[in-house]
């Protein structure tokens, strides 16, 4: 098992404290090996970790100026991969917290009986291998993590897989080779005849299109907007719905 590296940023210094004190007794507690990093505002956690790996981290969700949820948004432009557990004393920012692809959104104060269980679950995530989607080109084989796909597009026989880190793979053949793969995942909805989106990686719906969280637009089919409305908004509410519920985060596979 790596080194499990978390960022906490709060504006309090007492809130700052307090959840500093928990990983440090989930760490002494577990004999896990943690290293973390505090910080009293987003500009200094952002430059931080512009130069520093992290695997999760810990952001309060009201704070003067740059606040929690701004932050993560330009966090998600460098860093796709970072899990976020959000911290703040009211459940009203949920579902926009999921569109920037918290991992939880925790209640304060935070306690051990909640804390500690999303931390048993992030550590086995990460020592399990990345699910992924097996490609095959005329030239090689390669996988992409289902995770780290915005959308696919067909395109005169030639596939698109848009990555979440701006990445673009294409290989020749039909979308019907992988269609069947990734309807199975959970988000994974066909919004056209020739793309297949992500909803984990939607950040807005109108009647022409979907917006990406990198940017990208992906046209929506006339016929079929009011079931795509739909399927987004019941998939917004439902993954909110897991983010504040008492058993612990949810599982971004």
């Amino acid at each position: 098992m790596k080194m499990l590296r978390i960022a906490i940023c709060d504006d309090n210094s007492r809130d700052l404290s307090h959840i500093t004190s928990l990983v440090e007794s989930y760490k002494k507690n577990k004999k896990t090996d943690i290293v973390y990093m505090s910080f009293h505002n987003a500009i200094d956690l952002l430059e931080s970790l512009k130069k520093k790996e992290c695997d999760l981290l810990l952001l309060d969700v009201l704070m003067p100026g740059f606040n929690g949820l701004q932050a993560a948004h330009e966090l998600r432009k460098q860093n796709d991969k970072i899990e976020i557990i959000f911290l703040t004393s009211s459940p009203e920012y949920a579902v926009e917290s999921y569109n920037v692809r918290a991992h939880h959104y925790l209640l304060k104060p935070a306690t051990e009986d909640k804390l500690f269980p999303l931390l048993d679950k992030l550590i086995e995530k990460l020592k399990k291998p990345e699910e992924a989607i097996i490609v095959k080109s005329s030239s090689s084989v390669f996988t992409i993590p289902y995770k780290n796909i915005e959308y696919v597009e067909i395109n005169a026989k030639t596939i698109y897989f848009y990555l979440t880190d701006n990445d673009v793979k294409k290989v020749s053949g039909s979308m019907a080779e992988y269609e069947a793969l990734l309807l199975k995942r959970s988000g994974f909805i066909k919004v056209h005849r020739s793309y297949l989106v992500n909803l984990h990686w939607v950040q807005q719906l109108n009647q022409k299109e979907l917006i990406t969280l990198t940017g990208r637009k992906v046209p929506i089919a006339r016929t079929v907007y009011t079931q795509i409305r739909t399927a987004y908004t019941q998939f917004l509410f439902k993954e909110a719905d897991e983010l504040t519920n008492n058993k612990g985060g949810i599982s971004r596979d």
